[in-house]
């Protein structure tokens, strides 16, 4: 996943997920897409990113939201 980077990881409590801007490189163009991960606030940190990225490559995939900068 070298086409990918995060912003800030931080956990929603009251939601009991991770969020976080996840940024995707593509043909020379960078896509951000606003991502969630469900989960329990000691989960091991590279699943927290690794989950995040999928979310980010679907909503890249699907032609969801995004923005491109």
């Amino acid at each position: 996943m070298d086409n990918v980077s995060f912003g800030d990881i931080r956990y929603n409590a009251a939601l009991g997920a991770f969020e976080a801007r996840v940024d995707i490189a593509r043909n020379g163009r960078t896509f951000r897409y606003p991502c969630r991960m469900n989960g329990p606030l000691d989960m091991n940190a590279s699943d927290v990113r690794a989950g995040l990225a999928r979310h980010a490559m679907r909503m890249s995939d699907s032609g969801d939201l995004r923005s491109v900068i």
